[in-house]
């Protein structure tokens, strides 16, 4: 590390250095996302075909990684308000590589769970939680900006990696795919952690008031566990609309491959909504934000259960993707927007927890709802219905939001 690097006043780093880090988890996010999350997407049919494992037993093991991940955030978190994202984000990409290497060579779906166990702790210390906590740390007062950009550039993995995995899939078989991106993962994000991720942990910003001075009274308060159930509620939404979107469109009479170019769209969306999340905070209080993303997710899905032309489908789509753009950023600010950045990893880890395990749970439940209500536009429907019940939640959480006058 050199002195260029380093800055006296923040104990931190100056601006060569966070720039460093920025573009480090940009390259990190992006394989992480693409090879830990969103390769299974692509691989989960042939991995059915070729062992004779159900494709929902399959689905299950996933499911388990994504329940492991939710439980290593907590400990996780604490790990890093002490000191950093260096090693636990090296680790975690050494477990997630070696974590595909089981996945690959698993001989029955004992060994295949136990290797997506694994994964799913490596997601943990390597996805957008620990990035997030070293973002909001090292960037201080610019983290806003420094969240938009890793978030902009991690939500195009599927788009990098989803047709990157199909090419090695078509060309090899899951098994040697999976072996393939294994080194891939270890080749770029293992040296990526350790050598970008260098440098001076800062000390905590001090607390910005008296009553956010202890982070187990944040966390018993009201106004955290309101938080809690509003972004677990807000995020099962958004998972659940996303990961039966086709089924909706091919219900709808979308050919599969015009259902795959509307998901495409959606994710450009995305895209759009984080860009224009910075002129959002800027003209509005935090509660406000909060409660108008949920209600236009609400308005969105709901729409979706109800277009009925190719034409409006898509668009709706394409809606539906940008306010979820925005939400991602409501989630990677709810703590510092309310409580500030003191205990951001603790406070993160235990917030992120139940969302975690509510967006494992989502594909399924979803599929579920349409069986229930007899259609997926039906299913699109109580979905809505759910994101309308986050919003007066939301309010619930309107005294932790009053800090944000004095963050800002």
């Amino acid at each position: 590390m050199t002195d260029t690097e380093t800055s006296s006043q923040t104990g931190g780093l100056t601006r060569p250095g966070m720039r460093r880090v920025l573009a480090v988890l940009c390259l990190t996010e992006i394989t992480s996302w693409g090879i830990l999350y969103y390769a299974f997407a692509v691989l989960g049919v042939s991995i059915s075909r070729d062992t004779g494992w159900s494709l929902p037993a399959i689905t299950a093991a996933f499911s388990l990684g994504q329940l492991a991940a939710a439980l290593i955030g907590i400990p996780l978190g604490r790990i890093l308000d002490r000191r950093g994202p260096r090693a636990v984000m090296t680790a975690g990409s050494a477990l997630g590589a070696l974590a595909l290497l089981v996945v690959a060579v698993s001989p029955n779906l004992v060994v295949f769970y136990a290797g997506w166990l694994v994964s799913g702790t490596a997601m943990g210390a390597v996805l957008y939680s620990p990035a997030f906590a070293a973002l909001t740390r090292w960037w201080g007062a610019e983290r806003v900006k420094a969240l938009m950009i890793v978030t902009l550039v991690a939500g195009l993995a599927s788009t990098v990696f989803a047709p990157l995995t199909a090419l090695l899939n078509e060309h090899s078989d899951w098994r040697a795919t999976y072996l393939t991106l294994a080194v891939v993962l270890a080749a770029i994000t293992v040296p990526a952690h350790w050598f970008g991720l260098r440098g001076p942990w800062p000390h905590p910003p001090a607390p910005v008031a008296e009553d956010f001075a202890d982070h187990a009274a944040i966390v018993r308060s009201r106004g955290f566990r309101a938080l809690m159930v509003t972004l677990s509620l807000g995020s099962f939404t958004t998972a659940a609309a996303v990961f039966n979107l086709v089924p909706l469109l091919q219900e709808r009479g979308f050919s599969p491959a015009l259902a795959a170019v509307a998901l495409g769209l959606g994710g450009a969306g995305q895209v759009l909504g984080r860009l224009g999340y910075l002129p959002l905070a800027a003209h509005t209080t935090v509660t406000t934000r909060t409660i108008a993303i949920l209600a236009a997710t609400a308005i969105a899905t709901a729409l979706l259960g109800l277009g009925a032309t190719v034409t409006t489908l898509i668009a709706f789509a394409i809606g539906s993707g940008l306010i979820r753009g925005l939400f991602t950023l409501i989630q990677a600010t709810a703590v510092t927007d309310r409580w500030g950045a003191t205990h951001y990893g603790r406070l993160n880890g235990i917030l992120y927890a139940p969302m975690i395990v509510v967006m494992a749970l989502a594909p399924w439940a979803g599929t579920l709802l349409s069986s229930w209500t007899g259609s997926y536009a039906h299913a699109y429907l109580v979905l809505g219905g759910i994101a309308a019940l986050s919003v007066l939640t939301a309010a619930l959480s309107r005294q932790a939001a009053a800090a944000s006058i004095r963050i800002a």
